[in-house]
C-alpha cells in the first residue's frame, strides 16, 4: 500500500537488459505494484531475443524506496537480468520529459537488397541535421540468405526540429538516385496512419504500358504517336495538344480492338496486393487518368476500384472517330478530381494518397497528403515529395505504416 504520510517523492529510472523470454516484465511490474509505485514512463524493445526495458517510476523517498530496490535487485538476479537504478530530481525529470515532447518524423527506406553503406548514407544525413534516431525497425519479413525476391523496408523514427526540410528532402533524393534506394520522409502526425483514399494514375502506374501506344500500334500509327510523345517530353507541345494529335491517329480503329487491348493490359507488380489490402482495411480507391475511361472501367471491375475519372473516347458506327467526349483530363483537372473525391468522402486532402509517373500527375501529387512519384522520370521525382522506384506498387503499404504481418493475413 502507498504511504500517504510521506509526501516527499523519489523518481527513479530503472533500466533492464538481458535475454528476453515471457514473464520478465510482469515479474518486475509485480514488485513495483506491490510497493505502490507510480509509472511515469515505460519503454521496451526486443531485438534478437535481447531485452531492453526502461521504466521511470515515482514513490516515497528514503526508507520507503529501499525495500523495492532490494526486491528488484533480488528478482533481477533470479531472472538473470542486468539492472540499474538512476535517481532523478524533479527538475531533471521535467527537463527530460519536455525534451521528449518534440517533433517526430518517420524515415522509410525501401530497397530490394539493403547493405550497410546504404544505411550509413541515410543515417549520416539524419545526424547532420541534428536529428536523433529513437527506433529502427524492419517492417518486411526477414529474408533467407538465398532469397532472390527480397523486399527490404526499414522504418526509422527520428526526433528533433528541422530547420530546412526542403534541403533535407533534396539530400535524401540525391542519395536515393546515387545508391539505388527509396527514402520517404514524413511527419509523424495525425495523418500518417489516417489516410483514407488512394488515387492512381493508370498508364505506366497501375498498368505497365501506355494504352495510347497499344492502340496506335494496332492502328498503324505507332511511330507517329511516339514522335508526338517525344516532342511533348521535350516541352515543345503541351499535354492537351499532344493528346489530341495522338488521338486523331486512331481514327477508324474498330471498337472491338478496345476489348482486346483491355484483356491484355499488364498490371504493375504489387498492384493486386496493394489494392486488396487497401480494400480490407477500408480505404477507397480511384483511377484519375489522362488515359481512357474504357480501360479504367475495365480495371475498376477487375480490381474492385471505387471511382474512375478519365477521357472518354468518341465512337460512332463501331469505330473510333479520333476524337473525345467531354473535357480533357489534364494535370489541373486531375487535381480537381482529387479534391472533389476528398469532399465526397468527407476527408481532408491530407488523408489522400496519389500516385503517378508523369508531369501531368504533379498537380495531384502536390495537393495530396502523400504524393508519390512511382517509377517516374527524374524531373517528376525531383518535383514530388516522395518516390518509389526500387519495388512494386505494394511498397506504398510500407509508407502507410503497414508491416508484412498486417498485409498477409
Amino acid at each position: 500500500m502507498k504511504n500517504t504520510q510521506n509526501t516527499e517523492k523519489q523518481i527513479i529510472l530503472l533500466t533492464v537488459s538481458g535475454e528476453d523470454r515471457p514473464g520478465l516484465t510482469t515479474s518486475l511490474m509485480g514488485i513495483l505494484g506491490q510497493y505502490g509505485a507510480d509509472i511515469l514512463d515505460i519503454g521496451q524493445a526486443d531485438l534478437h531475443q535481447s531485452l531492453n526495458l526502461a521504466i521511470v517510476f515515482e514513490m516515497g523517498a528514503g526508507e520507503e524506496s529501499a525495500p523495492v530496490l532490494k526486491d528488484l535487485l533480488m528478482k533481477s538476479y533470479e531472472l538473470g537480468l542486468n539492472i540499474r537504478f538512476t535517481p532523478m530530481t524533479k527538475d531533471e525529470y521535467i527537463q527530460w520529459a519536455n525534451s521528449r515532447n518534440i517533433r517526430r518524423n518517420i524515415v522509410t527506406v525501401l530497397s530490394r537488397n539493403l547493405d550497410a553503406q546504404q544505411v550509413h548514407e541515410v543515417t549520416r544525413v539524419i545526424a547532420r541535421y541534428n536529428l536523433n534516431i529513437r527506433t529502427i525497425s524492419r517492417v518486411t519479413h526477414r529474408p533467407f540468405p538465398d532469397d532472390n525476391e527480397r523486399k527490404v523496408c526499414l522504418e526509422l523514427k527520428v526526433e528533433g526540429e528541422i530547420i530546412d526540410r526542403e534541403a533535407l528532402t533534396r539530400e535524401f533524393l540525391e542519395i536515393s538516385s546515387r545508391v539505388g534506394i527509396d527514402i520517404s520522409f514524413q511527419e509523424d502526425d495525425i495523418y500518417y496512419r489516417n489516410r483514407r483514399l488512394v488515387c492512381f494514375d493508370m498508364d505506366s502506374t497501375l498498368i505497365r504500358t501506355e494504352v495510347m501506344d497499344e492502340l496506335a500500334r494496332r492502328a498503324g500509327s505507332g511511330d507517329e504517336v511516339c514522335a508526338i510523345t517525344e516532342s511533348a517530353m521535350r516541352g515543345e507541345i503541351d499535354f492537351r495538344e499532344s493528346f489530341t494529335r495522338r488521338l486523331s491517329t486512331l481514327k477508324g480503329l474498330p471498337e472491338s480492338v478496345l476489348e482486346e487491348v483491355a484483356e491484355s493490359l499488364p498490371l504493375t507488380e504489387g498492384a493486386e496486393r496493394l489494392i486488396s489490402t487497401l480494400k480490407r482495411y477500408g480505404y477507397k480507391t480511384a483511377i484519375i487518368s489522362g488515359g481512357f475511361s474504357y480501360f479504367g472501367e475495365y480495371l475498376k471491375k477487375k480490381l474492385g476500384i471505387d471511382y474512375v475519372f478519365a477521357n472518354e473516347l468518341e465512337i460512332k458506327d463501331g469505330h473510333l472517330t479520333g476524337g473525345y467526349v467531354g473535357d480533357i483530363v489534364d494535370g489541373p483537372r486531375k487535381a480537381d478530381y482529387l479534391k472533389t473525391l476528398a469532399k465526397i468522402e468527407g476527408i481532408s486532402t491530407q488523408q489522400v494518397v496519389a500516385l503517378g509517373d508523369g508531369a501531368n500527375d504533379l498537380p495531384m501529387l502536390r495537393i495530396a497528403g502523400l504524393g508519390i512519384a512511382f517509377q517516374a522520370k527524374p524531373t517528376v521525382k525531383e518535383n514530388a515529395s516522395h518516390a518509389i522506384s526500387s519495388m512494386g506498387l505494394d511498397g506504398v503499404l510500407y509508407l502507410l505504416g503497414y508491416r508484412d504481418r498486417h498485409i498477409e493475413k
